[in-house]
Formats: structure tokens, C-alpha cells, sequence
């Protein structure tokens, strides 16, 4: 093998920087962001409560709330607002609702890029009420075969539990990554959704 000439060693150099140039910082931010789970951002402060470490969701077949089942993978491919009611939707849950549709209409072109996923009882909602005010909500009628789901949800521990109502952020890959409490303000969901749409390359 003959050796490289000064020019293609230049160039090889050059293409090597280029390369560090590119990679290197994409590199750092994985290295901190997942080889050292407690660093995050210094004055940074999310609306919504993280969940460390993310928790891989199971595919379940779950029906949905009108006929038919749901796709067993309906959490993945989206970034997802998952909402959980137990007995009637009342002015909160009606008032969850509608938050996460405004914060999902507020994101302009990448709305397509979010879904809203509703999982409640049978008895819980007039269906003209859902169809005429959500009609983008994926309703999914909880069942026996939600509880594995609903049992990595924090605050739940079953189909009948009832705790303060909660909206879960779940990434396209299926992992629960956040959650908002019940007094949780729209614009600071908004805020945390805009920051991820613009940072992530996936869903």
C-alpha cells in the first residue's frame, strides 16, 4: 500500500474534523442525557413532573369506547396526551379535555405529529358530546386487559382507581416520560410539547 500523498492527508484530516464537527455534540447530549440520568439543562424547569426512567409501555389490544379494538400499538408512533377518567366525565375531566385539544391545536403544523388518547368507562361520556367537541380523541373503554397499562400510570394502580386526575406524555416509542398534575397549567404543557417537537427527531 503506497503511501497517501500530503494533499489526500489533508483532505482525510478535513473530512475527520468535519465529521467530529457534526458528531461530537450530538454525541455529548446522549452521553449526558442518558449516561448520567440526573443531569438535565441548568435553569431549565419543565411544566410537566419527569419520570426517571422512562417506563416502557406494553402493547395491549384495548376496545374502543364506540365498536371495535384499538391498534395494540396505538401509543406508539405519536408523541401522546393520554388522559384517564374513571366514572362520568365531570367539569374537570370535561376541562382536561379541553386543554389538551388546545394545546394540541396551538401546535400548528406539528400537530399531526400528536395524538390524544382518552381511556374512561363505558358510562362516561354522551357520545354526540365526544364526537361534536373531540373529534381527534382516540376514546379507549377501559377494560380487565388496560389494567397492565393503567399499572405503570403514577397515581393508579388499577381500571377503579380514582386518584387526582393526571395528563401522561408518552413519546412516539412507547415510553411514559412525564406527567402533569391535576392544577398543571395548559401554557406550561404547551411550552414542554413545543421544546420536545423541536429537539426530537421522531414521531
Amino acid at each position: 500500500m503506497t503511501d497517501m500523498s500530503p494533499q489526500d492527508r489533508r483532505q482525510r484530516r478535513l473530512l475527520i474534523a468535519l465529521a467530529l464537527l457534526f458528531f461530537a455534540p450530538l454525541g455529548l447530549a446522549f452521553f449526558l442525557y442518558y449516561g448520567h440520568g440526573t443531569w438535565h439543562p441548568v435553569g431549565h424547569v419543565n411544566a410537566g413532573e419527569l419520570i426517571e426512567p422512562a417506563r416502557p409501555l406494553p402493547s395491549v389490544t384495548l376496545p374502543l369506547l364506540s365498536s371495535g379494538d384499538a391498534d395494540p400499538n396505538f401509543l406508539k408512533g405519536k408523541w401522546t396526551l393520554l388522559y384517564v377518567v374513571s366514572g362520568p366525565c365531570a367539569e374537570v375531566c370535561r376541562s382536561r379535555l379541553y386543554d389538551t385539544r388546545q394545546v394540541r391545536l396551538a401546535l400548528d403544523r406539528d400537530m399531526i405529529r400528536v395524538q390524544r388518547v382518552f381511556i374512561a368507562d363505558a358510562d362516561c361520556c354522551a357520545a354526540p358530546f365526544l364526537h361534536e367537541q373531540h373529534p381527534d380523541l382516540i376514546t379507549i373503554r377501559a377494560s380487565a386487559a388496560a389494567a397492565p397499562l393503567l399499572a405503570l400510570l403514577p397515581g393508579r394502580s388499577g381500571i377503579s382507581a380514582s386518584p387526582a386526575p393526571r395528563v401522561y406524555l408518552i413519546d412516539p416509542l412507547g415510553n411514559l416520560m412525564m406527567s402533569y398534575a391535576a392544577e398543571a397549567k395548559s401554557k406550561g404543557m404547551l411550552e414542554d410539547m413545543k421544546r420536545l417537537l423541536r429537539l426530537s427527531s421522531i414521531g
